[in-house]
């Protein structure tokens, strides 16, 4: 709940603001290749409308930059926003692990 609320606050000003839709369990992303649910409690992301897993790690923390956010402590959150962020724009993913993932057809 606490998760939903502070991305009900953070998502408006976004620049993927149109490209999200909040609901109670998912945070729903609209990307240019597709449309995806990421779970609130544990990030993981679903491809619609089938529901497939995709799997998406995080950057290794040596090559990661490391951003200070008003929630930190809350490495879940961070992770979300991440992953909706780089799912809105799926057009520019380049990683061709993710790429296979999100272009298999069911």
């Amino acid at each position: 709940e606490v998760r939903r609320d502070v991305l009900g606050r953070l998502l408006p000003s976004t620049k993927i603001a149109d490209r999200v839709e909040l609901g109670d369990r998912y945070l729903r992303v609209r990307g240019n290749r597709g449309t995806y649910r990421v779970h609130l409690g544990s990030a993981n992301v679903l491809i619609e409308p089938d529901d497939r897993y995709l799997c998406v790690v995080p950057a290794s923390s040596a090559r990661a930059k490391r951003v200070m956010l008003p929630f930190d402590g809350d490495g879940v959150l961070s992770v979300i926003l991440s992953k909706a962020l780089l799912l809105a724009d799926d057009d520019k993913i380049t990683d061709p692990t993710i790429l296979r993932q999100v272009e298999r057809r069911a």
